[in-house]
């Protein structure tokens, strides 16, 4: 889906210039930031631009958002917010385009190439969210067939599921094609009957489980947590095989759950360096699921993204006041 910026930030454009060969192109300066602040003081003096990249998914652009309007409205810098997906973000580490990656879920090989090998990009400490990657079926389905929520059943229900572009198997709905994902080697081996359907961003995740809940209609779809969508539709995981250490090291053996996530930042080595008070606010920025959630269901529910970030900004002072450099 398209992600929406906070008000008055210029975006970076990115060329998407076919698989593995795209990169983030240069753009020109941000606007400055608006003159409303998250404290009653002026507007401080300007510290300098930040580019936050924005993945394509709600809760990082909530989290993005709060530590943007600080930035701005606290610290007195400028910031760009680009959309970039995922992987494409590292690259920006590289090439000066990408200062921040507000939320990472794993990618150990990115990490292993622009941390490990390259020395382009540091980690900055966690965003104090759990992430969990998993399957799910609306509960309507659970509370019908009791068993579809062990993986060793859904052969078994897999007509249920087929759809038009399926093939013959039951479909398995999938989001961006630049998620986290170790789907297509799970089907396999675990040898079911199910094909990966790609919907192509959140908002077809959320339009699919909404609709199967509310209308009954079946549904297995790749999902995550934290997510605003579970306080609004009622969602049942399906039990994989149990995680384990290493169980997921070689990604065409993968026959086992995701592992829950320790969320974290990553920034540029330029940025850790030279970031001053920009950079100490990133490292010092951690919440938790529910504070994401809330700002990420306010963003749904028609807020712009720095909207919300002022509403949760104006009811958490306490929070946020221990993540402003001294």
């Amino acid at each position: 889906m398209k992600i929406r910026l906070l008000a008055g930030v210029l975006m970076l454009g990115v060329a998407l210039a076919g698989c593995g060969g795209a990169k983030v192109e240069d753009t020109p300066s941000a606007a400055p930031a608006p003159s409303g602040s998250a404290s009653a003081s002026a507007q401080p003096s300007a510290g300098g631009t930040v580019k936050i990249a924005i993945n394509p998914w709600v809760g990082y652009e909530a989290s993005a958002a709060v530590v943007a309007y600080l930035m701005k409205n606290e610290l007195g810098y400028t910031v760009e917010l680009p959309e970039i997906k995922e992987q494409l973000a590292w690259e920006g580490f590289a090439n000066g385009q990408v200062d921040v990656i507000i939320e990472n879920w794993g990618h150990d090989d990115l990490k292993k190439k622009y941390i490990e090998t390259d020395g382009v990009a540091v980690e900055a400490g966690s965003t104090g969210n759990k992430g969990v990657i998993g399957w799910y079926v609306p509960k309507w389905m659970a509370d019908k067939y009791p068993d579809i929520t062990d993986w060793k059943n859904l052969n078994k229900y897999a007509d249920l599921f087929k759809t038009s572009e399926s093939g013959g198997k039951g479909a398995l709905l999938f989001g961006d094609p630049s998620y986290v994902s170790n789907e297509e080697a799970l089907i396999k081996n675990l040898k079911l009957d199910f094909k990966v359907v790609t919907g192509g961003s959140e908002a077809a995740l959320i339009k699919g489980a909404q609709q199967a809940q509310e209308q009954q209609k079946p549904l297995l779809f790749y999902f995550w947590d934290p997510h605003w969508l579970f306080s609004k539709t009622e969602l049942v995981r399906v039990n994989l095989p149990a995680y384990t250490e290493g169980c997921d090291a070689d990604p065409k053996k993968v026959a086992c759950d995701y592992a829950e996530l320790d969320l974290d930042k990553i920034v540029s080595k330029k940025f850790a360096d030279t970031g001053g008070k920009a950079y100490d606010l990133v490292k010092n920025f951690s919440w938790t699921n529910a504070d994401q959630n809330q700002v990420a269901m306010d963003i749904n529910d028609g807020m712009t993204p720095e909207e919300a970030a002022k509403k949760w900004i104006e009811a958490n002072a306490t929070k946020w006041q221990a993540w402003i450099p001294k």
